[in-house]
């Protein structure tokens, strides 16, 4: 099995497939398959993936909240007659499908629709709803289905959850510019792709003893060692404009992981950018000496590697000399294991349907 970062789960990370049906933030999410991040890569060795990190820490340093931002108002992207903007598999998607998926987002993320924004926003929506008719034809192809029932009892778990009174969740939708029917559709698509990945998972079998045997000795090794706790945001040159707007958003606004989940182009994002704990000697360079000027909380300037560029974030530091920390348990160990395996399955597997699948985008 590929060896993983389990600093995230240790440290508070909940698998997407717990809630990702119930939670809108899904939508515009990019998901990649797993992979090592450039800032772990050796300038000499391109694709040498590292040791991964195992540890688990009693929150050190770390920086004040900030309250997230109010709620912008919907705008409309699309004007004019109803089109067709992709076509998956011979199933259309329409710029009122689209528009419905950009209103959910704004509504979800509350990141504003701007000139830095607006393209990344429509592109991530775009790319979701793609995906979301994948996983859609893919769990029929394995015969799941999703029953009104689920759906209700999703709906029923989502509003209670979000703190909603029974009865209210389509009202609030449809001031928000979002029809409950796209609503719907997105949480049979994450319904149904649980199932899926669930299905996967169980045909590759038990971890073994020896796997989390391993990572009980990477936990052991990592507690005398000191680390950054870092997260990431990529943006491939293509796509790099007004990035001093963004950083400037980035910090103003606390919720980085939520823009590295929508923007991102690092496999990162599917983590919120977050990439664990690392030691700082094994960055490339310029991101070794941009991590070295941050204080816990700062947001560092863009930053070019090559010809894309990184935006990082230092979240917390460990130094074993005075921060206690304790090996994890055989039991966390093994339940983030597992759910990491998911996680690589799904991003293998979403890949994969991409890529077999017949996509005419018409924007």
């Amino acid at each position: 099995m590929k060896k993983i970062f389990a600093t995230a789960f240790l440290l508070g990370t909940i698998s997407a497939f717990s809630a990702v049906a119930l939670d809108l933030s899904s939508i515009g999410q990019n998901n990649k398959p797993a992979g090592n991040s450039v800032m772990f890569q050796n300038e000499n060795e391109p694709d040498t993936p590292k040791q991964p990190s195992v540890m688990k820490q009693k929150e050190p340093e770390i920086a004040p909240k900030q309250e997230a931002p109010a709620r912008p108002e919907p705008k409309k992207i699309f004007s004019g007659a109803v089109r067709i903007v992709a076509v998956v598999n011979g199933e259309i998607i329409t710029t009122e499908d689209l528009q419905n998926r950009i209103n959910a987002f704004i509504m979800n993320t509350r990141i504003p629709v701007n000139e830095q924004t607006q393209n990344m926003i429509v592109q991530r929506t775009l790319q979701a709803a793609i995906d979301e008719k994948l996983k859609l034809q893919d769990a029929e192809k394995n015969g799941i289905v999703i029953t009104e029932k689920d759906l209700d009892q999703s709906v029923k778990f989502f509003e209670t959850n979000n703190k909603i009174p029974t009865g209210k969740l389509k009202q609030i939708l449809k001031e928000s510019g979002v029809s409950y029917d796209v609503f719907l559709a997105q949480m049979k698509s994450d319904l149904a792709w649980i199932r899926v990945i669930r299905k996967l998972s169980m045909a590759q079998g038990e971890l073994t003893q020896k796997e989390i045997e391993t990572a009980q000795k990477e936990a052991d090794k990592d507690l005398s060692t000191p680390k950054y706790m870092v997260s990431e945001i990529l943006i491939k040159n293509k796509n790099a404009k007004n990035l001093d707007v963004l950083v400037s958003n980035l910090r103003q606004d606390p919720r980085f992981e939520l823009y590295a989940m929508q923007f991102s182009e690092a496999p990162s994002s599917s983590k919120g950018g977050n990439l664990g704990w690392i030691n700082k000697e094994r960055l490339i360079t310029p991101l070794k000496n941009a991590l070295g000027k941050l204080k816990v909380g700062e947001v560092s300037d863009p930053i070019k590697v090559g010809q894309d560029y990184y935006i990082l974030k230092l979240e917390k530091i460990f130094d074993p000399k005075k921060d206690k920390a304790e090996t994890p348990t055989a039991e966390n160990i093994k339940k983030f294991l597992e759910e990491n395996r998911m996680e690589e399955i799904a991003a293998k597997h979403l890949q994969e349907l991409r890529q077999e699948a017949i996509i005419e985008v018409r924007m």
